[in-house]
């Protein structure tokens, strides 16, 4: 149904696109558009320490030391994949690089500073190991090649299997280079969805041949909240939208009907988080409802260089507010299969800023790279899987520096991560979550200090890495990878659920034909399928979305590097769609 208004609920990447789109292919006056928000970073984040501790989740827990720089996650670009990204980013000016649209910028940036990670994956006495020999033996490439044959009109029956569970017989794949570089490159876990994972084979499965250089990586100039979020933030204000803030949309109003099936929004009801007062707003016929169902970053807890990050018990404002529309209606997901199993999506991450370039300097020696190639993972010394396998510790990023405007030529940061917090540190004798920016500084020098070639090693410069250290930010995050939690197709609502008058879903919490999610693409598309929707733009001209899994030279290379010597991969191109083996 044609709208000629939106108030959108959430101000992250999905709305901020729908809006965008409202106002270019809808023709829509910005002043048309009101987004109510706790913030304006979505997951898409980046700023500086003392901004982010008077944000909702952390204003009760301040921090003593409120200097240097938080992200709490950074994601990778693909050009190739990310066609609706880079579609909307050609349509808002860089706010760093004048005379060049946000699009324009990150490519001129990832043009002179390309990707080629030369250290993936490091582990003890190997230090810098050969990832491009990914450890599959037959049984794991059967299995692998039974996931990625299964056409897209079979994909209901991974409902509600898990990775763990796809792999039940074959524990070794979880022993594999391909594994420790897969569940570190994309956050996958063993407990997470088989259904995801089978979307990321097939939308990814380019990247086999790549997967340890991540040469298929693009980069933002800076932290995506500066190179993404602001130019979308700046552009939209400049258009007339409104953005309110310190805004908890708490509470639905729905039309009353016969059948009560019939889905349209009359009313939401909402705190002002500054103020505690409640307020109410009326939705009238010609409004549309844009609504961010979920978001990774809710109830995120930080802490500082003395003190780990509070855990937050909060079930999530977005995923509350959804649960609360399920109450009404029956076709609109299941959130509690996404945000009521925190061990299924919880990790810790941490931003390190120092003073000057020793720790930086130190890790491009060990690693043999400059900064801004890196995702470096560090596989643990002893078995730490229930299975008794080894697995990867922790991982870090080295941005290119600068990697916020306002950083000083001498300052590093560094951003890095736990997919496990509950295990322990190999160094610091405490679970990750326990830990305080310090420890986690400890726990990365006795990571490096372990694959250190020498001859002096990193150890022995200790002290004085950490008298540089200007602070270093835990962030606990108990939704990080909610998204990829085990479900079914009809855990997430569509994007125009059936029966809605004008109410759209948008973000990673949607069900889209396809998609893989945790990506900036899903999300924009999203967006952009609401916007054509409530605009009456044909959906004729969505971005066409791109389908290597259907290309055979992209076959042939993935059959290939998955090959080990001269044994005979499964796999075989011509039979793509014709199969649909079950499991």
């Amino acid at each position: 149904m044609i709208k000629n208004k939106a108030i959108m609920i959430g101000a992250g990447l999905a709305n901020m696109a729908a809006a965008v789109y409202l106002i270019q292919e809808g023709h829509w006056k910005g002043s048309q558009i009101t987004f109510y928000s706790l913030d304006d970073h979505g997951s898409n984040d980046g700023a500086e320490t003392a901004d982010m501790t008077d944000e909702y989740w952390n204003r009760n827990h301040p921090l003593e030391n409120q200097e240097g720089y938080v992200a709490r996650g950074g994601r990778m670009l693909n050009y190739r994949t990310y066609v609706d990204l880079m579609d909307l980013l050609g349509r808002i000016p860089s706010i760093t690089e004048p005379g060049m649209t946000a699009a324009e910028d990150t490519r001129d940036f990832d043009a002179r500073h390309r990707t080629f990670d030369k250290a993936r994956l490091l582990e003890g006495e190997k230090r810098i190991l050969n990832a491009g020999k990914l450890g599959l033996n037959n049984k794991d490439r059967y299995l692998l090649t039974k996931l990625i044959m299964l056409p897209d009109s079979k994909e209901e029956e991974l409902d509600n299997v898990s990775i763990a569970d796809y792999f039940r017989n074959d524990p070794h794949i979880f022993t594999t280079n391909f594994w420790f570089m897969w569940e570190t490159t994309f956050a996958f876990r063993t407990q997470s969805s088989a259904q995801e994972l089978r979307r990321y084979m097939h939308q990814m499965i380019y990247e086999f041949t790549q997967i340890e250089h991540l040469v298929g990586v693009n980069r933002t100039r800076y932290n995506q909240y500066e190179s993404i979020m602001l130019p979308l933030i700046n552009y939209l204000k400049e258009q007339g939208c409104k953005i309110i803030l310190n805004r908890r949309v708490t509470d639905w109003k729905f039309k009353e009907t016969v059948m009560q099936d019939e889905i349209t929004v009359t009313g939401l009801k909402m705190e002002n988080t500054l103020t505690g007062e409640e307020e109410t707003v009326t939705v009238d016929d010609q409004t549309a409802v844009i609504f961010t169902n979920g978001s990774i970053t809710d109830s995120a807890t930080l802490g500082d260089y003395t003190k780990p990050a509070v855990e937050n018990l909060d079930y999530g404002a977005a995923a509350g507010l959804w649960k609360k529309a399920t109450e009404h209606f029956y076709n609109l997901g299941n959130p509690d299969k996404f945000f009521a199993d925190r061990n299924a999506s919880e990790w810790v991450s941490f931003t390190l800023t120092t003073k000057n370039h020793l720790l930086l300097n130190e890790i491009t020696r060990i690693t043999m790279q400059l900064p801004g190639n890196a995702l470096n993972s560090f596989i643990s010394t002893v078995p730490i899987t229930p299975l008794g396998h080894k697995d990867v510790n922790m991982s870090i990023v080295v941005h290119h520096q600068s990697h916020f405007t306002t950083q000083k030529p001498n300052e590093t940061v560094i951003w890095g991560y736990f997919l496990y917090p509950r295990r322990k540190g190999e160094f610091v004798d405490k679970q990750y979550i326990k830990m305080n920016g310090k420890e986690m500084v400890l726990e990365l020098l006795g990571q490096l200090a372990k694959v250190d070639p020498g001859p002096l090693n990193i150890v022995d410069k200790k002290e004085e890495i950490l008298n540089s250290v200007i602070n270093c930010i835990p962030v606990y995050m108990p939704y990080a990878s909610a998204l990829f939690n085990n479900r079914a197709k009809t855990d997430r609502p569509e994007i125009i659920p059936a029966h809605s008058t004008n109410l759209a879903f948008t973000g990673e919490f949607v069900e889209q034909p396809y998609q893989m999610i945790f990506t900036e693409q899903s999300a924009v598309r999203s967006g952009e399928i609401a916007a054509f929707h409530f605009a009456g733009v044909s959906m004729d001209k969505l971005i066409k979305t791109p389908r290597y899994d259907k290309d055979p030279v992209t076959l042939a290379k993935a059959t290939k590097k998955c090959s080990l010597d001269k044994n005979k991969i499964v796999i075989k191109c011509e039979v793509m769609e014709r199969s649909s083996p079950r499991i």
